[in-house]
């Protein structure tokens, strides 16, 4: 079997790779929606993939993987690598999960961290009621996650939040602000959390994606002042979401100074830049995206080095869209021990539901979601469906 071409049409928001065969086999993979320009990205990794054998996964990549890097640009390397287990597994009639090692899990457990309304406000009370709402959805989560600080709208509604530069329309998704953070900015953290636990109690646990953009005493401070409220991570406090670098010894003393755990990872390229990371262990999750991360199999490499060194694993993608689920479930289903949960991404577009083919009618039940038995990732998407959505440059898209 042989690749053909390479094709990528933006879909909606989301970037879509297909990857034809001359035995008429194809492969999708499918990048988050806050990265709708890098089509241009994918299609130069054209004219290397042409002529080689899909279902060598690891060959394939070995040609492509030094040409990404961290958040956003790893996301076309992984992408492409999601398309070649798909055409792998459907040549082989299997479910990708098989050609990774085979299931542990006959379903996997998902958090909710994109099943959302807009909140009425940045205040205690709107915290509250955001979480009340999530916990009445039918999916049932086990745990939710929450913005909070520089991973929130309060950096700027609230007056005097912090003491740093403050960045007015930026104009990319994913800009930090920075600085140290005023002691009314830290009380109002502490009351929304409050809020939160008080609706939660210990029926939905709470996770918060603080940042980044936090100087080391003030996340110390705050991750010693919520232990008592026995949160499942503090996110990206220091580094994280579009920051190009890791900071293993500043994460470290932050996890060494508390009880809370304290997690990382998601911007993350490769599973050499988790090495120092995991090998130090200075955080106590990490989760590595594997729409950025450079693959399905790259993610697994990682879980297993981290279990190895008792470091627990929640992978993000929140923004991964329905095909980017399928790579989810798959890989997840293969993971060892130290696998907490996924980020449920859910369609960034109602209509994806009606392009998607091969999911069941309720994804999510009691915060769990069955295996995919299609072969290769287990989705594709219906091409009569979704030619309304092509521009007219992607006519050709699924020829």
């Amino acid at each position: 079997m042989k690749i053909t071409d390479l094709r990528c049409a933006v879909i909606g928001k989301h970037p879509i790779v297909r990857i034809v065969t001359d035995e008429g086999l194809h492969g999708l993979g499918e990048v988050e929606y806050t990265k709708s320009y890098l089509k241009p990205f994918v299609l130069h990794f054209r004219e290397a993939l042409i002529g080689e054998d899909p279902t060598d996964v690891e060959r394939v990549m070995l040609k492509i993987r030094q040409r990404g890097s961290f958040k956003p640009y790893g996301a076309a390397v992984s992408a492409i690598e999601h398309a070649l287990w798909d055409i792998a597994g459907k040549a082989a009639g299997v479910p990708v999960y098989k050609l990774l090692g085979g299931k542990v899990r006959d379903k996997v457990r998902v958090y909710n961290g994109s099943i959302r309304r807009k909140r009425a406000g940045d205040r205690p009370e709107d915290y509250a009621a955001d979480v009340k709402w999530m916990m009445e959805q039918p999916q049932n989560f086990f745990m939710i996650k929450q913005g909070i600080s520089f991973h929130s709208n309060m950096k700027d509604s609230i007056d005097g939040f912090h003491y740093g530069v403050t960045q007015k329309k930026a104009g990319y998704h994913g800009a930090m602000d920075q600085g140290v953070i005023s002691e009314r900015g830290f009380n109002h953290m502490l009351d929304c959390v409050i809020a939160m636990k008080e609706v939660l109690g210990d029926k939905v646990s709470l996770a918060l994606d603080c940042g980044p953009g936090w100087m080391l005493p003030d996340a110390i401070k705050f991750a010693r002042a919520v232990e008592k409220y026995n949160l499942m991570w503090l996110e990206d406090m220091l580094t994280g979401d579009y920051v190009p670098w890791v900071n293993p010894q500043a994460y470290r003393e932050l996890t060494t100074s508390t009880s809370t755990p304290i997690h990382t990872g998601e911007q993350i390229y490769l599973r050499h830049n988790f090495k120092e990371l995991i090998e130090t262990q200075a955080v106590r999750v990490i989760g590595p995206d594997p729409a950025d991360v450079g693959g399905i199999a790259e993610l697994k490499w990682v879980a297993e080095h981290a279990y190895m060194h008792s470091i627990l694993m929640a992978p993000h993608g929140t923004a991964n869209g329905l095909l980017g689920l399928g790579a989810l479930i798959n890989v997840c289903a293969t993971l060892p021990a130290n696998y907490i949960a996924f980020e449920y991404p859910s369609a960034s577009d109602p209509w994806w539901e009606d392009l998607v083919i091969g999911l069941p009618a309720q994804i999510v039940k009691d915060s769990m979601v069955d295996l995919l038995v299609a072969p290769g990732l287990g989705l594709d998407i219906d091409a009569q469906a979704a030619r309304k959505y092509l521009r007219e440059e992607d006519a050709g898209f699924f020829d």
